[in-house]
């Protein structure tokens, strides 16, 4: 498809966050956008003082079988790939630039490969444009390194949906405490992050109480399931060994062809 000036990025984040959308669900392109905008589309908080922030470049998720269908999405949008890159990350990461606005979108195929692997081909169903509250959140307590922006989106989620079983508008406790039951070192990661929202959530004014309840009910869930043999003997070790990976950020600079 050809790119013309109606089709081209636009300048805001979240309206182009929701251009993208609006697209892949008319084109039934299952690609869900997470990362911070996705918590902006979730979260009214995350649209008023004090959680409020900037937001840069746009993330999304999508299946390795429609790998193609997302390809052809983004470049009838006016993305141009990143060509050297895709070929050689294509099975697990798109690397797309946009020659208006200088962004970058990152595309991680069938699964987010950050200081820990979250597997995410069997939760990009239903309608929602992003990936679910609890992905969301996952997404962003597993970075090891977390930063306040990375606390703040976190708070947000924590504010505006409730633990639940399930995943419609709630943060599925039962799907995550399944993950931090199996993997110990994505629990050891969220255990310590969980410590650092508490503490952001005491310094600003927020819903304190709301934001612990929930990660009390979180923790209460994940406590209870039963753990794997994997988990438990990692557990032996600790953090005698580490247990995550500090991933190099892919930043490209944008280059007409």
């Amino acid at each position: 498809m050809a790119v013309t000036g109606t089709n081209l990025p636009v300048a805001d984040v979240i309206a182009e966050a929701e251009r993208i959308t609006a697209a892949a669900r008319a084109l039934k392109v299952p690609v869900k956008l997470v990362g911070g905008a996705a918590v902006n589309l979730h979260s009214r908080s995350a649209r008023e003082a004090p959680l409020k922030r900037k937001y840069g470049d746009l993330d999304f998720v999508a299946a390795s079988k429609q790998r193609q269908a997302a390809e052809k999405l983004f470049e009838s949008l006016g993305y141009q790939g990143d060509r050297r890159f895709n070929t050689l990350n294509g099975h697990q990461r798109l690397l797309y630039l946009d020659p208006v606005n200088g962004r970058q979108i990152d595309i991680f195929i069938d699964r987010m490969r950050m200081c820990h692997v979250i597997e995410l081909a069997d939760r990009l169903g239903g309608d929602d444009p992003c990936l679910t509250p609890a992905d969301l959140l996952l997404s962003k307590l597993q970075v090891f390194e977390v930063n306040m922006k990375d606390l703040v989106d976190s708070i947000a989620l924590l504010l505006d949906h409730p633990i639940a079983d399930h995943d419609d508008d709630a943060i599925n406790g039962t799907y995550l405490a399944r993950l931090l039951s199996e993997d110990w070192g994505l629990h050891r990661t969220m255990q310590l992050n969980t410590a650092r929202i508490r503490d952001t959530a005491k310094q600003l004014p927020v819903a304190a109480d709301t934001v612990n309840q929930r990660l009390d009910e979180l923790w209460a869930r994940t406590e209870a399931h039963p753990k794997s043999l994997k988990w438990r003997l990692r557990a032996k070790v600790g953090d005698r060994m580490s247990w995550y990976e500090l991933p190099e950020e892919v930043r490209q600079p944008y280059q007409a062809e």
